[in-house]
């Protein structure tokens, strides 16, 4: 099969198009014909960080997190699944687990869910990473309807999937970014943008909140972001955060009895412990997808498999507006 393969890590090195032994459905996996794969930033830190990362995969590795596809083969004591069934899912692309940036993947079931009918193979490949990180950050902050809640980052990957999950619970629902485009997209979301460059905390924390903070915070952003998110914060609020690899002060935290969560997603992959959690949550959200409840972001570009450097170029860019995705 064809895959993209990296030989060593750091930014400066490239993708190679090599020829790799086709897998097998395994106990326990399916074989899938990959479709699309979405670009993730922790796909990009592997890359360049490689074994400063203790979950990147040995070279030569094939990266890629995010898959949609088609059943080719069903292994033994896989049930629920056949050869034919359209499938999403986050199963690879670390650790000893062979990536998505591939003709195939064999991902273990418990990882992956049917796709979302109402979504073509790209769109669905955009959301399992960011869908199932939004998905555990609210559940973990308690988020309920008739609360405020602040998606700090809102028009990004995990951001403008936790608005619209947010909404769908019910909470009246801020977010911050800058730009047109994205306050577009955050408003287009049923959010009330916050142009964090032109907007002080104080100020929208009055017009937002009345001055007492939000209910919930929703930090993608992260590192030192967070005292932005502390001082957002109502007291005996959560604070959620999937980038914490920094030092910070967490004096803002106690004075206020804040509660921080830190998402890492990939720990079901990484420790193979509670896999199953993952398959349902991604059940659960192509329920609301198809119930029109959710709907992924994708970038504009469209690139194909040999074209894998130029989309993790453009996620590092910082100009792409939704998920970057990988035709195959």
């Amino acid at each position: 099969m064809k895959a993209m393969t990296l030989t060593a890590y750091g930014p400066e090195t490239s993708f190679t198009e090599a020829e790799q032994p086709r897998p097998v459905a395994g106990p326990g996996q399916v074989l899938v014909r990959v479709k699309a794969t979405s670009v993730n930033t922790i796909d990009t830190m592997i890359k360049d960080m490689g074994s400063d990362l203790p979950l990147s995969p040995e070279l030569p590795a094939v990266l890629g997190m995010d898959f949609a596809g088609i059943v080719e083969e069903v292994g033994a004591g896989v049930t629920g699944y056949a050869v034919g069934d359209e499938c999403y899912g986050c199963a690879g692309g670390l650790a000893n687990l062979q990536g998505a940036l591939a003709e195939f993947i064999s991902a273990d079931a418990r990882l992956i869910a049917h796709k979302p009918k109402s979504l073509s193979m790209r769109e669905a490949a955009a959301l399992p990473l960011v869908g199932i990180t939004a998905w555990e950050g609210l559940e973990r902050a308690g988020v309920s309807s008739g609360q405020k809640v602040l998606v700090q980052g809102g028009a990004g990957g995990v951001g403008h999937v936790a608005v619209q999950l947010a909404r769908h619970l019910g909470a009246e629902v801020s977010s911050t970014g800058t730009g047109t485009e994205q306050m577009s997209v955050i408003e287009g979301y049923g959010a009330r943008p916050i142009d964090f460059k032109s907007e002080e905390i104080g100020a929208y924390l009055q017009s937002h909140t009345g001055g007492a903070g939000f209910d919930a915070v929703f930090d993608t952003v992260g590192g030192a972001n967070l005292t932005n998110s502390f001082a957002a914060a109502a007291l005996n609020a959560h604070v959620v955060t999937t980038v914490a690899l920094s030092e910070i002060d967490l004096a803002p935290a106690h004075f206020k009895g804040l509660s921080l969560h830190i998402v890492f997603m990939l720990l079901p992959m990484l420790h193979d412990v509670r896999r199953e959690v993952h398959g349902q949550i991604l059940a659960d959200l192509a329920k609301l997808v198809d119930a029109g409840a959710l709907k992924p972001l994708l970038d504009a570009p469209i690139f194909a498999l040999p074209q894998t450097g130029d989309a993790y170029a453009r996620l590092q860019s910082g100009q792409a507006i939704g998920k970057v995705v990988v035709e195959v």
